[in-house]
């Protein structure tokens, strides 16, 4: 697959950044039960760690994120708003809604899979974000239309994990 790019913001001392569509985002959350959002948080910290020379560790305040995400959540939202984004979303109330769903995957087999979806406490700061980006005139941005190499591995490995899982649970409901 080819990686279609286009530019949409300007000249920053920034890494360029990348914007993927929430459908992307979705799909690779799912393929990679749900560890993708993790990866989002730790660019999500490295990116304000570099925008406002913040004194964090991303890996740390990813690693830890069940104590980080609730203000990771509140920094997205006022980037966005100093933006112009004109949506609103409660950040303590997607932060559990986050950590709840996670502690789900200690259910038995099959009910640990609700776990997955965890990844919708996500998504209004994840759209949040790329709105934000895309809007800061300080910020250079390239759309993503395609997925990259490492997309396509998690998505192939994430496919591959399913089949396997979901043949392990079909295997325990018949053998008992």
């Amino acid at each position: 697959m080819e990686n279609s790019e286009s530019v949409l913001s300007a000249d920053s001392g920034l890494e360029t950044q990348e914007i993927i569509s929430l459908n992307k985002f979705v799909i690779l959350s799912i393929l990679s039960f749900c560890l993708y959002p993790f990866w989002w948080t730790y660019k999500a910290w490295r990116f304000f760690r570099d925008e406002h020379n913040l004194e964090v560790m991303p890996a740390a305040r990813t690693l830890f994120s069940i104590i980080f995400l609730y203000s990771l959540f509140n920094k997205i939202l006022l980037f966005a708003k100093n933006n112009g984004y004109t949506k609103s979303y409660p950040s303590s109330l997607l932060h559990a809604v986050a950590v709840i769903i996670g502690l789900l995957g200690y259910l038995p087999v099959p009910y640990f899979l609700i776990s997955i979806l965890g990844f919708i406490a996500f998504i209004p700061p994840f759209q949040a974000l790329n709105f934000a980006k895309i809007n800061d005139p300080g910020v250079a941005t390239i759309e993503r239309t395609s997925f990259n190499t490492r997309q396509i591995v998690v998505m192939i490995l994430g496919g591959l994990l399913w089949v396997l899982n979901l043949w392990a649970i079909l295997a325990i409901s018949f053998l008992g």
